[in-house]
């Protein structure tokens, strides 16, 4: 049954969705560790980003990022990965550089993968970065949705633990996108070691129970749910992923009357096993009914980061075209399931692998 979130005309809109959140460069000692590398792969990624950089390599659709950048070599790198991406760079917003990072700078993520036993590792370094500079009034968000149009608007809450400012930022453009008619998701995307120098748990759930009352579609896996707005799943969490998901149907139950404005609320279902091989699947809530994607059981995994944001992108696009929330969840973990075989945080993916992953397609060589 189609879900009612009413979503804008394609041709009303320049845009199809526009992510806010910082993008880092990415470096990528590839099989090896982060702390005996001798060399690094660069890659552009973040979480917010990866959703729409996804709807535009896989899924086709028109999307632009709103974050900002230090004007050096190293913003301009990570411009150039985002074009190569096909997201539109126009509303970027540039700071002047000091020449050392003293006032702003641009911010770094290194990534290792892991392997069997020995879990993935992410060190990022974004203190003091253009992005989380950005304040309340710095974007014109009135010109975005009035003027441009965008029928989708993702961020999450990544962008919104990066700095005093960033939360105001969010708010900002949430309730813009609201006064405009456009659909907003929000990825709740707890990160302990975001919040940990800023209040932790306790403002976590100040800032996002604020911007949840703006959020159509909520995104995020019961740890997140409970750090970031206070719920909890009841039960053992391994055995409610494997098992059943009456726990998951219970906290929702919850969020959705707490959270009335909500009209989808989706979560991928991870079983670590090792870090190359992950049990995975996805739900989501709407209407009151609760829609289980296909379990991908014994996947192989080579790069884990961005999986959920593929599911994310995923989600997005089936909602977008099919309202099916059905369909959705499936678009989402199939294209989140293709993204983890694959470096990198965002997806190599296409639009036809998805299709054929999601009507059951195997891995024979295609020819």
């Amino acid at each position: 049954m189609p879900v009612n979130l009413q979503v804008k005309p394609k041709d009303s809109c320049k845009y199809d969705c526009i992510s806010l959140g910082e993008v880092m460069l990415r470096l990528d000692p590839g099989e090896g560790r982060i702390k005996t590398a001798r060399q690094f792969r660069a890659w552009e990624g973040g979480g917010e980003y990866n959703v729409s950089r996804g709807l535009r390599k896989c899924f086709g659709m028109n999307c632009a990022v709103v974050t900002a950048f230090a004007d050096n070599e190293v913003g301009r790198l990570v411009e150039d990965f985002i074009m190569q991406g096909g997201v539109d760079v126009s509303l970027i917003k540039w700071f002047p550089y000091d020449g050392i990072g003293r006032n702003v700078r641009n911010g770094l993520n290194f990534t290792e993968r892991g392997y069997g036993i020995r879990g993935a590792v992410g060190v990022s370094d974004r203190a003091n970065t253009a992005a989380s500079q950005l304040k309340k009034g710095d974007i014109d968000w009135d010109f975005i949705f009035g003027t441009l149009g965008s029928r989708w608007l993702h961020t999450g809450g990544i962008y919104a633990a990066l700095s005093e400012t960033t939360p105001e930022v969010v708010l900002e453009a949430v309730q813009a996108a609201k006064k405009y008619g456009t659909i907003v998701s929000y990825d709740l995307n707890y990160r302990p070691s975001l919040w940990k120098g800023i209040g932790g748990k306790e403002k976590a759930q100040e800032v996002n129970k604020e911007i949840a009352k703006y959020i159509d579609v909520m995104i995020g896996n019961e740890e997140d749910f409970t750090a970031c707005l206070g719920f909890e799943v009841e039960g053992n969490d391994e055995n409610l992923k494997e098992l059943n998901l009456e726990g998951y149907r219970k906290m929702i139950n919850e969020v959705v009357k707490t959270y009335p404005n909500f009209k989808v609320v989706a979560t991928t279902l991870r079983t670590v096993k090792s870090a190359t091989v992950n049990d995975w699947s996805a739900m989501c809530w709407a209407d009151g009914q609760i829609y289980k994607a296909k379990d991908f059981k014994g996947l192989e995994i080579m790069d884990r980061v961005g999986g959920g944001d593929s599911f994310a992108s995923g989600l997005v696009y089936g909602l977008m075209t099919t309202g099916d929330p059905e369909k959705a969840v499936n678009y989402g973990a199939a294209h989140g399931a293709l993204a983890m075989t694959t470096p990198g945080d965002t997806s190599m993916a296409s639009l036809k692998e998805v299709e054929k992953v999601m009507g059951g397609g195997g891995a024979r060589v295609d020819r």
